[in-house]
């Protein structure tokens, strides 16, 4: 059970936050966070020392550097996360803060769980045990109708997404007779039509967790109705896991045969990006715009995987650990505007420069990296990626997301003019509660040292690619 360590400690936390918060008044509840968020910390560091190289339960569970790298990186989320929720100011959060914890750890071991998975249904069990949660957290805010009306609209089209997921997958069992991901290869290879229509209907059921077009719909409403360190969690989060899911199926489980779906990839990624940096364009809801934006950085993503490479699969894991400090980073700075302003429009961040500097700073340097300027971390991220396809023969792609590109810099830099070329509206400072600025210096110092520095992410996203083929 060694390979197991990292998901029965969550699982231990998660029993220990239940039973504390039996016995604590329910004002004392927001202190679970401290339990929670240092519970995390503490699985972070055990992850150093958890051995890798084998498997579990005939090869269903494999603990390999591909499963640890996505742990490691599922663990910095939360964790960013449970610091930007310790100080939510909402009465519903204080009375229920226990239930809000216990759901994002349960989501968080789904997640754990599916980075591992080599076998059809704990692929899917897994997905579940990461998607319920999600739905109920996007609804938590239950007295806003907002939240409510946001939280049915990602559960209805989380269930399609389910049921096409189920769909291809029981064709994929249907004709290979079993459901080890091995398997699959062998079958392909033998050109049987409902195998291939089983993948492309896996492929879409895989496009909803990550939030590809046009299986993207839920997202803005969705970020913009729920609490926002949850958002921020949910932008970046289940995105890497529905990412990795697809490198165990389409590259490690169809090793040779997996240039098979460049195309579909390729497709995939230049209508994402095309889709999510137009339809940013015009949001004046802070929210709205970085949940489109957030589409687009998701096609930039798919590039890598139009690769079909190790090279292209190295920098797809790059970039998931950019973006999450880059956007998670953005979202914990739009939750201080909210606390102040009680506004999510462009218009809250009129002169948050001479207001907050140090704010308006750590603003300016997320929008730097997710809009790809020399030399935050996003920059090494975007060029990588579209290195990877540039040497896959993709130039087009690449072209395009150039283009596209430039194009997401008029919405990113209409955030920073607002911050400090437009006057402010009022004079006092922001406050930013300890918790909340600590996740704000943790990501701000990470897109400025990976900007710099890129090298040792780099190196450590090639020796984990190098596993898939």
């Amino acid at each position: 059970m060694k390979y197991l360590v990292l998901e029965l400690a969550v699982a231990l936390v998660a029993l220990l936050v239940f039973f504390l918060s039996l016995a604590m008044k329910p004002e004392r509840k927001r202190d679970l966070g401290y339990v929670v968020g240092g519970g995390l910390l503490a699985i972070f560091l055990l992850s150093f020392f958890v051995e890798t190289g084998g498997g579990l339960f005939g090869g269903a569970y494999l603990m390999d550097g591909l499963a640890l790298f996505a742990k490691q990186l599922f663990l910095v989320a939360s964790f960013l996360c449970v610091l930007g929720s310790l100080a939510l100011p909402i009465p519903t959060f204080e009375r229920r803060a226990a239930e809000y914890y216990l759901l994002l750890l349960a989501s968080l071991l789904g997640m754990m769980i599916l980075a591992s998975a080599r076998e059809l249904i704990l692929l899917f069990v897994a997905f579940e045990l990461m998607s319920i949660p999600l739905y109920v957290l996007a609804g938590f805010l239950k007295r806003e109708p907002e939240a409510v009306e946001a939280s049915l609209k990602f559960f209805l089209v989380g269930s399609l997404s389910t049921a096409i997921l189920a769909y291809g997958l029981s064709f994929i069992y249907g004709v290979t007779g079993t459901t080890q991901l091995d398997a699959i290869l062998k079958a392909l290879k033998a050109g049987h039509p409902l195998l291939l229509l089983g993948m492309i209907l896996t492929l879409a059921g895989f496009g909803f967790k990550i939030a590809a077009v046009p299986f993207h719909m839920w997202a803005p409403d969705t970020y913009e109705a729920a609490a926002t360190p949850y958002v921020a969690w949910l932008s970046v989060a289940p995105k890497a896991a529905g990412f990795v899911a697809i490198f165990r199926v389409y590259l490690e489980g169809l090793s040779t045969e997996a240039d098979r779906w460049a195309p579909y990839a390729a497709v995939l990624a230049a209508i994402t990006i095309v889709a999510g940096n137009l339809m940013a364009l015009p949001q004046r809801n802070v929210k709205r715009l970085l949940a489109y934006s957030g589409i687009a950085h998701i096609g930039y993503m798919l590039l890598g995987l139009a690769a079909v490479s190790t090279y292209g699969a190295a920098m797809i894991l790059f970039y998931l650990v950019t973006y999450v400090f880059s956007n998670m980073g953005a979202f914990l700075v739009v939750e201080a505007i909210i606390r102040s302003e009680g506004s999510e429009d462009l218009n809250a961040f009129r002169g948050l420069a001479q207001r907050s500097p140090l704010l308006a700073l750590a603003m300016l340097l997320f929008l730097l990296s997710l809009g790809g300027i020399p030399f935050m971390a996003g920059f090494w991220a975007k060029l990588y990626v579209f290195w990877a396809a540039a040497q896959a023969g993709r130039y087009g792609l690449v072209l395009l997301g150039a283009v596209m590109t430039v194009v997401a810099l008029y919405y990113y830099l209409m955030v920073a003019k607002r911050m400090y070329i437009e006057p402010p509206e009022r004079a006092y400072r922001i406050p930013v509660e300890p918790s909340l600025g600590l996740a704000l210096v943790i990501s701000a110092l990470a897109v400025v040292l990976i900007g710099l520095y890129p090298r040792p992410l780099l190196d450590a996203a090639l020796a984990v690619a190098a596993s898939l083929f």
